[in-house]
């Protein structure tokens, strides 16, 4: 059981983004639902780190929001993205498995 190359974080982005392409406002809205709160120059690096690593694809696409014209960046997963989430599923999953067995209700 190999250990994932990406974060718990990076984790959550990827299997949000296995919806299908998203903008980034749209990823941070949807991280909040999780709990996750991360500024946006923080959220952008992350995503840099991930389009660096070959995990996502980011493009930047005008919007017109209130009457402004403005540049938002869509991500979308690759290949090897898909492949990160899986391996690091399977191996929380595993984990979970081995782990668990052991776990009653007073160490849950």
């Amino acid at each position: 059981m190999s250990l994932p190359e990406i974060t718990h974080l990076q984790f959550l982005v990827l299997g949000l983004l296995l919806e299908g392409s998203q903008f980034g406002r749209d990823v941070r809205e949807r991280l909040a639902e999780f709990g996750v709160k991360k500024s946006g120059p923080g959220f952008y690096q992350m995503m840099s780190r991930l389009e660096d690593g070959g995990f996502v694809t980011g493009a930047y696409e005008q919007q017109i929001i209130d009457g402004q014209r403005i540049n938002q960046r869509r991500y979308e997963v690759t290949s090897q993205g898909q492949q990160a989430w899986r391996t690091s599923r399977n191996f929380y999953l595993k984990s979970i498995q081995l782990l668990g067995e052991g776990l009653g209700p007073a160490n849950a």
